[in-house]
């Protein structure tokens, strides 16, 4: 080993229990000091190896000098009108890449939108991030990340509920290895403790992440960005289709084993004129025919795309037609639209619209 691997500092930050233990055993130390630090960090969310108190003095001394808690650091707060924060968040070593991250107050709970990718290489047509193409994967530890900075930086307001939804930058399941140690963490009762019901993991249709992430024992809930009543039409706004076409997508969701009460979520998000019609909906009917699905209709967002948002009496028949032919069906306006903080906006643009802080 060169002397500068031995003397490397090591990031303890999205290391789950066990690799904390092993690490901790490498240190001469007690393999119960792990699962201290793992306490520590995830569930009190302590970030300063002194405040640790519950390790001894010269174990918090040496932590301070041959490990470290490398948090993502925020470059800018975009404020919306109706409370949303849009972080732009830098990560990696010398803060060298940045990404975003979403948080969403409401009455009773609080949504953290994160992202699993520095950009996204998947090109959905009508989705600012696409513009940026694929910068790199996230870590473990920059996805954990995420939510630890958003809860601390509104630790005072924060609501006794915290939802997660991996729908920020990036394509979750294909940086599947990273998403997964991140979400066991984020999962766990003796983490972070987000409820499994209360995340969802979105996708654009990587057919076998899905069929991976049927396998896993702990999971998220599944939601699917389907957008599209038919093939040929996929195919014109989501690239990825072309992959994996409605056909071979829907078998997997067929196949996908849902636990008691979950449903599959498919996102539809309207493009005026484009994929808004009553004829569209009612293809969307027979493609989710003996699914057990629910689906989020989203009026497109603002941006700087050859896209328009549909008229407000296309998006109440649409969702008319699908909850009279049994699919319950909700309009869900994006927050933040004033901040760039909505879906399909994440594309690190400064916002001019509302104050935004350092």
């Amino acid at each position: 080993m060169s002397p500068q691997a031995a003397n490397a500092v090591v990031n303890l930050l999205g290391k789950s229990a066990e690799e904390l233990r092993v690490f901790l055993e490498s240190l001469g130390e007690p393999g119960y000091r792990g699962a201290q630090i793992y306490r520590a960090l995830y569930a009190e969310r302590r970030f300063d190896f002194a405040a640790m108190t519950n390790l001894p003095a010269a174990l918090r001394e040496r932590l301070s000098r041959e490990a470290s808690i490398a948090l993502p650091q925020i470059v800018r707060r975009h404020r919306s009108s109706d409370g949303t924060v849009r972080y732009v968040l830098a990560i990696g070593e010398g803060k060298a890449a940045n990404v975003e991250t979403v948080f969403m107050p409401e009455e009773n709970r609080q949504t953290i939108c994160i992202s699993t990718q520095a950009g996204c290489a998947v090109d959905c047509r009508f989705c600012l991030t696409a513009t940026l193409g694929l910068v790199r994967n996230l870590t473990a530890g920059e996805i954990v990340g995420q939510v630890l900075v958003a809860l601390e930086d509104n630790r005072a307001a924060l609501k006794p509920q915290t939802n997660i939804v991996l729908m920020g930058q990036g394509e979750p399941l294909l940086n599947f290895n990273a998403v997964m140690a991140a979400l066991r963490i984020l999962l766990d009762p003796k983490g972070v403790a987000i409820a499994p019901r209360h995340a969802a993991l979105s996708t654009s249709g990587i057919v076998p992440g899905i069929e991976r992430l049927a396998r896993e024992k702990v999971r998220p809930n599944l939601a699917i960005s389907l957008n599209a009543s038919s093939n040929e039409q996929r195919d014109k706004i989501m690239p990825i289709n072309r992959k994996y076409p409605l056909e071979k997508l829907l078998e997997a969701c067929r196949n996908y084993p849902l636990r008691p009460r979950e449903w599959l979520l498919f996102e539809y998000v309207l493009l005026g004129g484009f994929n808004d019609s009553p004829e569209d909906a009612h293809r969307v009917v027979r493609l989710l025919a003996n699914l057990r699905a629910k689906v989020n209709l989203i009026p497109w967002n603002p941006g700087d795309l050859p896209h328009k948002r549909p008229d407000p009496r296309r998006v109440e028949e649409f969702q008319r037609v699908l909850i009279e032919k049994g699919v319950p069906c909700f309009i869900r306006d994006s927050r933040g639209q004033d901040v760039m903080a909505a879906c399909g906006q994440l594309a690190l643009a400064e916002s001019a619209a509302s104050p935004a802080s350092a």
